[in-house]
């Protein structure tokens, strides 16, 4: 593996690049063509990629549709010496890029790092032998692309599009605290849909959870430049010593690799706001992965508002690769890390055909107890809403029948 960052010759420009976005009035063609991917591009790079290393990954597409809409999401698992372990005895980690169509950095990260897995590609100052070490004890699968309809929105014209298909926001679209709204909800940022689930993409990635059931969930986002974990719907982090794991993960990631220049903490508690029906707060509170992060790869606070590409995405050469190759030495580094973390802290916690136990209790039964009492919970929380709109009803027509009577009684007094 070579020592510098490199770019593919079959680079295409997205459509968006080429005609109908452009910056402060210039197309924006000229600047972009050599960065950034169409999204079919990106993902038939990923494609051929896969099909050159059989013997470390594997593709599936997923699909999956809901009252007329339909959503497919290619999910890549990275698996080292597959034909010699099998992989529940390794640790698991599960990472989604690009679940807002407009942050197109992430799903470049996405193809570098997997190109990166692959040996196409070296990082500067990787210990081969290492790493090499280190990614034989892990299963890690990627989403490049999560939301595939909501970036062609994107390559279409809308620059600031961040929703899918059909206009819900794939990060509100989870069960956890949904539908709740904050005084500057916006519904073009956050439209949560009309329930949880709602969205096919949202059933495509629960799916991929239950069935791969991952010890470390990350979903890679661009706004800013963060590192964060639960919560996202309230000021705190959970509580014990998962809290603490995670704390020392990202502080140690931010020390090494940034220089603690990005933000750490619980989302709902740096970002200025709460966010509700996230999926990270789903995978660490109902999912049980023990260690669940949000990361924020890149932020351009100086762009203009109206300005979408600049403000999520690097503009120039020189900032796309140095975001490129950070991030992506930082994800070798957590793939190394995290498991040592957990292998120390998380002492009473053993691996048993890959599923982690806490004083006997599985986590996969843990979690089949779990979704049954949250969707309880969620028929409860419909139920309550239909009552208090039902005693609403009620209480107005026993109001207007007694106005009503009230006003007969009157005019029959003023007969008399």
């Amino acid at each position: 593996m070579g020592n510098s960052f490199l770019i593919s010759p079959s680079l295409f420009c997205s459509f968006l690049l080429l005609s109908s976005v452009s910056v402060d009035g210039v197309n924006s063609s000229s600047p972009f063509a050599d960065l950034y991917h169409s999204s079919r591009a990106l993902l038939e790079e990923v494609g051929q990629l896969v099909g050159r290393h059989r013997d470390r990954f594997t593709l599936e597409t997923m699909r999956a549709q809901n009252k007329g809409y339909a959503a497919e999401i290619a999910v890549i698992t990275y698996n080292r010496l597959n034909k010699l372990m099998n992989g529940d005895s390794k640790f698991r980690i599960l990472l989604s890029f690009g679940q807002h169509g407009r942050e197109l950095i992430t799903s470049e990260l996405a193809l570098h790092l997997l190109s990166v897995l692959s040996g196409e590609l070296g990082m500067p100052d990787l210990n081969t032998v290492s790493m090499d070490n280190v990614l034989d004890n892990v299963v890690i699968k990627i989403v490049p692309m999560e939301n595939q309809n909501g970036r062609k929105r994107v390559e279409d014209g809308d620059a600031c599009e961040r929703r899918n298909g059909r206009g819900v926001d794939l990060n509100r679209n989870w069960s956890v605290d949904w539908g709740k709204k904050e005084k500057d909800y916006d519904p073009y940022e956050e439209n949560p849909g009309i329930a949880p689930f709602s969205e096919p993409e949202a059933q495509i990635m629960r799916n991929i959870t239950k069935l791969f059931d991952p010890h470390i969930w990350v979903t890679v986002h661009s706004g800013m430049e963060a590192l964060f974990m639960p919560y996202d719907h309230r000021n705190g982090t959970p509580d014990g010593y998962t809290s603490k794991t995670m704390k020392s993960v990202l502080a140690d990631l931010n020390h090494k690799h940034f220089r603690d220049r990005c933000v750490v903490g619980s989302g709902g508690g740096t970002v200025g706001y709460f966010a509700h029906g996230t999926t990270t707060d789903y995978m660490y509170d109902v999912a049980k992965v023990p260690v669940a992060f949000t990361f924020e790869i890149y932020g351009n606070s100086s762009a203009p508002a109206t300005d979408c590409f600049r403000m999520f995405n690097p503009a120039d050469s020189a900032t796309f690769k140095k975001v490129i190759s950070e991030w992506c030495t930082a994800f070798l580094t957590l793939f190394e890390t995290a498991p040592s973390h957990l292998k120390a802290d998380l002492g009473k916690w053993v691996s048993i055909r890959g599923n982690v136990v806490d004083g006997g209790e599985s986590r996969a039964g843990r979690r089949k107890v779990l979704d049954g009492i949250e969707l309880g919970m969620q028929e409860l929380k419909t139920y309550f809403r239909l009552f208090i709109l039902s005693s609403v009803l009620l209480m107005f027509m026993f109001c207007s029948r007694i106005s009503r009577s009230k006003l007969i009684h009157t005019g029959s007094s003023n007969l008399s």
